[in-house]
């Protein structure tokens, strides 16, 4: 992959960037139903054209909608899919702000399928805005098998397998969509994967009856089973997230658990893995990783407002170079700024900063973002 300007790149980001405050106080009218959709919808495009214009002036390479039309970075895709049932959870006070929104439920409920384009229209706004690579974040497949036996409607789907299959399905024929609209850069977001790094909650599924070594092995002969079947001349990268909402975080432990059949056996082009604190572990599970895979090092932090410096960042990347080439390396933030619409706790000025310092870390190693 070496002087390669395919995605990922040297210099990237995992999306969601924080909502401008009109906007994010027009969504929190809008799910009360007070806010009208068309009138949200404009603001969302003008906002996307600022975000746009952000990630161009700090030098990105690939360019996102900053998930601005999005609740949740998974939420409104999977809701969008027939058979899947997606309830936004409300607190009781709703007059409270930031507390009024709740991480949203999921359940099977029927045979799912792939009645309509989810992302295409919004796809397509992005592209058209920018000059740069359009990149289109989407739940990782995985995110439908969470739950396990018990999310899936079992009159809908006695046998799970055919569930996966049409799991795929769905996933192949919205990036057949995607693909004719000239988009070529795709991310999957994947939380599954990481929580079976972290002790505690590979014993709560011990506890509700699933394998946690297993799972790993389930998860890839999925993705890879979408992947088969993409179109050529779209790229899929995975990044594996430990949660990121308002700046907190669900799970920690290093990859080893997953390393061997995640990073030797996943078919993607490339991975963003979480390496912005101790609680991610050490490099060593890299070594796993073949040497055709771009690995995006996710060491700026979009939770907290201090700054990382490029000092630290080229100390870091050395480290990890211990076990893998440097060549096949970028740098980015550990996850987005904003994986629910309310934002992590930092301010634009510092994600700003954040995102060239990815620019300037990548040009002073690399010499170049791309």
């Amino acid at each position: 992959m070496p002087g390669s300007v395919k995605p990922p790149f040297r210099a990237d980001h995992v999306g969601s960037l924080l909502r401008p405050a009109p906007l994010r106080s027009a969504r929190e009218k809008f799910l009360d139903g007070k806010f009208d959709a068309a009138a949200l919808h404009a603001l969302e495009d003008k906002s996307i054209r600022e975000a746009v214009a952000l990630q161009e002036s700090v030098g990105l390479a690939s360019v996102t909608d900053g998930e601005f039309r999005r609740t949740s970075f998974h939420f409104d895709f999977l809701g969008q899919i027939e058979g899947v049932s997606a309830v936004l959870g409300r607190a009781p006070d709703a007059n409270a702000p930031g507390q009024a929104f709740q991480p949203p439920r999921l359940k099977i409920v029927g045979k799912i399928r792939h009645s309509q384009n989810i992302e295409v229209d919004g796809f397509k706004f992005t592209k058209a805005a920018t000059k740069q690579t359009a990149k289109l974040t989407i739940p990782s497949p995985t995110m439908l098998l969470r739950g396990g036996r018990g999310a899936v409607s079992e009159s809908a789907y006695p046998d799970l397998d055919a569930y996966v299959e049409d799991v795929v399905a769905v996933y192949v024929a919205e990036l057949k969509a995607l693909d004719d609209a000239g988009c070529t850069y795709v991310q999957f977001d994947d939380t599954n994967f990481a929580y079976l790094c972290d002790q505690k909650m590979r014993q709560a599924m011990r506890d509700r009856g699933e394998d946690p070594d297993a799972l790993p092995h389930r998860y890839v002969k999925l993705i890879n089973a979408v992947i088969a079947k993409k179109p050529a001349g779209v790229t899929i990268a995975i990044h594996l997230c430990r949660g990121n909402m308002a700046g907190r975080w669900a799970a920690e432990g290093g990859y080893e658990p997953i390393a061997e059949p995640v990073f030797a056996h996943l078919n993607v082009d490339g991975y963003f893995l979480e390496y912005e604190s101790a609680r991610a572990g050490g490099f060593e599970p890299v070594r796993f990783m073949p040497k055709d895979k771009r690995v995006v090092l996710g060491l700026v932090s979009s939770k907290v407002p201090e700054m990382e410096t490029k000092d630290m960042l080229r100390r870091r990347v050395d480290d990890a170079a211990k076990f893998m080439p440097v060549e096949n390396m970028g740098v980015s933030p550990q996850c987005g700024f904003a994986s629910g619409y309310q934002g992590n706790p930092v301010t634009e000025d510092i994600e700003r900063s954040k995102l060239a310092l990815c620019v300037e870390t990548a040009v002073a190693i690399w010499g170049s973002a791309k």
